[in-house]
């Protein structure tokens, strides 16, 4: 017979099996995503909207419970006994509670874990400007943020304010010290945040997600004033997100939103999480590093010829992701079909890889 499977007990063997999610919908039995398939528990009963709506009041705290019901969406951390953390989306789905669940590693990787470009180590060693980590949701933007993070608290001497929500990797201050600040715990919202962060003495600042024209707006003053500001966004490539932000702004705002940009920026990782040849996961990064011809081409809104750049720089640590692609294929990391499916121009991938 199934069994029924408390909420705790999934997200126990959510980390014991590697799981990176756990999704609970009415009427299914429990899901979780291993290497990006979604699988079934076996032996799960389906979940009952009853039995998941005590689970969701169970690790939320009354006023949160609260908002749930009328925002009808709500992100939250949540600690299991042995120290295993998650960030957990509760939210509404055909009238019935439905929930979300990321596995967050206790262990931040390091910037060698995770193979990174030599032009990410560059980024962390700056002292002002604004470097945008980009993808779609679950491709590992928030691990390689904390990573280089945990870079810069290892190796200076810097007051390092983060904006989170939630928050979800946690820090121990080493040579820096670190404020973390959880929305709707910490600060109402991400515009007044920024408004007040100049007052708390930071010299980095990273900003979980650049979601409005007043959190882009905030990030790049804060840029221009002599700051090192980190954020991400939910694009898939580095001339789409300075697109993105400028098409954010009005009209006749962007002349100056692209002069912004055209100094402010200092680079932009773009990265995809990949199945590769041996069944784990692999991160591709397409990479731009602000210079002149990258800057005039962002103040001249030539954004579709940046791509041109990005080829023929790789003195300069940049490359576009179909670079990267065609490089995992000749290094045997990925299969050709891989390349193909994540590809801007599958063609090239059809047959053998383009010298």
């Amino acid at each position: 017979m199934p069994e029924r499977r408390s909420l705790e007990d999934l997200l126990h063997l959510t980390v014991s099996e590697q799981a990176s999610d756990l999704h609970l919908l009415v009427g299914l039995p429990p899901m979780l995503r291993i290497h990006k398939v979604l699988i079934a528990v076996p032996g799960a009963e389906v979940v009952s909207a009853h039995a998941l709506m005590n689970d969701i009041r169970g690790i939320l705290s009354p006023e949160t419970y609260e908002r749930y019901q009328t925002e009808r969406s709500i992100d939250v951390s949540h600690t299991l006994s042995d120290g295993s953390r998650f960030r957990i989306n509760a939210y509404f789905e055909k009238g019935n509670p439905a929930l979300a669940a990321r596995y967050i590693p206790a262990h931040i990787p390091s910037l060698q874990d995770l193979n990174v470009p030599d032009a990410v180590h560059d980024f962390i060693r700056l002292s002002q400007g604004i470097v945008l980590v980009t993808g779609p949701a679950g491709a590992g933007k928030t691990t390689l943020l904390a990573a280089m993070i945990e870079e810069i608290n290892a190796t200076r001497k810097e007051h390092i304010l983060t904006f989170e929500d939630p928050i979800e990797f946690l820090f121990s201050p080493k040579k820096s010290i670190i404020s973390q600040l959880q929305l709707g715990r910490d600060f109402p919202n991400f515009q007044s945040a920024l408004k007040h962060a100049l007052r708390q003495d930071p010299n980095i600042i990273l900003i979980g997600e650049m979601r409005d024209l007043e959190t882009m707006q905030a990030a790049l003053t804060l840029a221009e004033t002599g700051h090192l500001v980190f954020a991400t966004l939910h694009t898939n490539s580095a001339p789409q997100t300075i697109e993105r932000v400028v098409n954010a702004f009005p009209p006749f705002q962007q002349n100056q939103v692209r002069l912004q940009l055209s100094l402010s920026l200092r680079g932009i990782i773009s990265q995809l999480l990949l199945p590769s040849a041996d069944n784990s996961l692999i991160a591709a990064r397409e990479v731009l590093v602000n210079n002149s011809a990258i800057a005039h081409l962002i103040l001249e809104a030539k954004t579709e010829q940046i791509p041109n750049v990005l080829m023929t720089s790789g003195d300069q640590g940049m490359h576009t992701m179909d670079q990267e692609l065609q490089d995992l294929v000749s290094q045997g990391i990925i299969s050709p079909d891989t390349a193909m499916t994540y590809s801007r121009h599958p063609e090239k991938f059809g047959g053998d890889v383009i010298e």
